[in-house]
């Protein structure tokens, strides 16, 4: 009989810490607790990607009835209905939790809807004072969007607040440049809003190919986002019902409503994982080794709390190579290499690979590059443009980066990710015969090289 509660004690019911508790409790017979004080599914399902995505759908809806038109439809007056897509998206998140509470049940975990912190190598506490013994602990508490500090700052929002607005803003500024800021820029264009983002850098999607870079920037000043780079704001002030935002130049404008989409951080505040051992680093992110496992042996970390790669298939992988690493006997290290991501600016991005700027600096490359208008909304009049990018090693002719602007670029990239994670070179992506007439043909149909060394 074990000295311990459970063999496995998960603080965290996200994508990565569920995926985790079931696969050993109901393929390995592990006994599992899992503690979550919020809504199963973490960010991603109740506060992140799920809902994030409906609202992107719900957004490109009006394009789709203008561009309709031109093909001959006729409609009549249409307008967007917040509170019944609010409803609707509500009874999906709603649908979605109870299914993975019954993936736990139904895999023999034991769950407690309440917050857990940890108190001892093999330790857990709960909010009801109650303490559990465990084997193995494993932390997947994920992460949280983090505000400026400047004065004001509690008059603006965060992604989190986004879902559970009363209203669409008429007049709305976005404070930052990654993704979330970009992509909820689209979204809520795309719904009715007028649209200001601020960035302080020179242009957004700081980290991606710099042409990426550039055509969504273009695709949305030309879709009526008011862009401002080199530029952040310094002050919030009510004044009657609108926010007065300062910007660093001097000006001064007022919103319905400021989003802040300037970052997240790792869910470790009072945690007490450093008071037992456990090493963090910066903005609070756990350290831990190619296996997840932090400088406490019997404690793991995966997911955004680690702060490596943060998306949730990979945490669902590392979730997956910790059962086999440590239940599974099987010591298997977290791949990290060329990961597909998407990005749902609109236009959309999807992106594989190096930069055409961090090849350069490992290798000699050559870069094939296309750009043209796709068919469908050409016929239409709109000036959409795609871009599609491969970044080739002249020395091996592995394809090492692959950067696609596009409708449904995430569709595609996820392909052309296979390809690339297997070491395709461009002489295998020039034999594989086009699918005409699609966008995606292009991407096998790039003969030579746009820019060498």
């Amino acid at each position: 009989m074990s000295d311990f509660d459970f063999d496995l004690f998960v603080i965290g019911g996200g994508s990565g810490g569920v995926r985790a508790a079931r696969v050993a409790s109901g393929e390995l017979g592990v006994k599992v607790g899992l503690a979550e004080e919020s809504r199963y599914g973490g960010t991603c399902v109740i506060r992140g990607c799920v809902p994030k995505k409906l609202m992107v759908f719900a957004s490109e809806y009006a394009d789709t009835v203008e561009t309709a038109q031109t093909y001959g439809w006729s409609f009549g007056e249409s307008d967007f209905d917040w509170a019944r897509f609010q409803t609707h998206m509500r009874a999906e998140l709603d649908r979605l939790e109870r299914i993975y509470r019954s993936l736990l049940a139904n895999s023999g975990v034991k769950t407690f809807d309440q917050r857990a912190t940890v108190v001892g190598p093999h330790e857990v506490t709960l909010a009801d004072g109650t303490t559990k013994t465990a084997k193995h602990i494993l932390v997947a508490t994920g992460g949280r969007p983090v505000r400026l500090e400047i004065p004001g700052a509690e008059l603006a929002m965060v992604s989190d607040d986004l879902f559970d607005m009363a209203t669409i803003p008429q007049r709305l500024l976005i404070v930052g440049g990654g993704y979330i800021a970009c992509e909820f820029a689209g979204i809520l264009n795309g719904l009715g809003a007028k649209v200001t983002q601020m960035y302080r850098g020179a242009q957004i999607l700081r980290g991606f190919d710099d042409d990426a870079r550039n055509v969504i920037a273009d695709g949305m000043h030309e879709r009526g986002i008011d862009l401002r780079l080199n530029c952040n704001v310094v002050d919030l002030q009510r004044d009657d019902k609108a926010i007065v935002a300062t910007d660093t130049k001097g000006h001064a404008k007022a919103y319905d409503a400021v989003l802040f989409a300037t970052g997240r951080n790792p869910n470790t505040d009072g945690l007490g994982l450093e008071p037992v051992g456990v090493t963090l680093g910066r903005s609070g992110a756990v350290v831990v080794d190619d296996f997840s496992q932090t400088a406490v042996p019997s404690i793991y970390a995966i997911g955004d709390v680690t702060n490596r790669v943060n998306l949730t298939p990979v945490a669902i992988r590392e979730g997956m190579a910790f059962v086999e690493t440590v239940f599974k006997g099987n010591p298997t290290p977290v791949d990290h290499a060329l990961i597909p991501s998407a990005v749902f600016t609109q236009p959309e991005m999807g992106t594989v690979g190096l930069s055409e700027q961090d090849a350069r600096e490992q290798e000699e490359i050559e870069v094939y590059r296309t750009t043209f208008k796709p068919m469908q909304t050409s016929f239409a009049g709109r000036p959409d443009r795609v871009m599609m990018k491969l970044i080739v090693s002249k020395a091996s002719r592995r394809v090492l980066g692959c950067h696609i602007v596009a409708p449904h670029a995430g569709e595609i990239i996820q392909l052309a990710g296979i390809a690339v994670k297997m070491g395709a070179t461009k002489e295998d992506f020039d034999r594989t015969v086009a699918v005409h007439p699609t966008m995606s043909e292009e991407i096998v149909t790039m003969r030579n090289p746009e820019r060498t060394p």
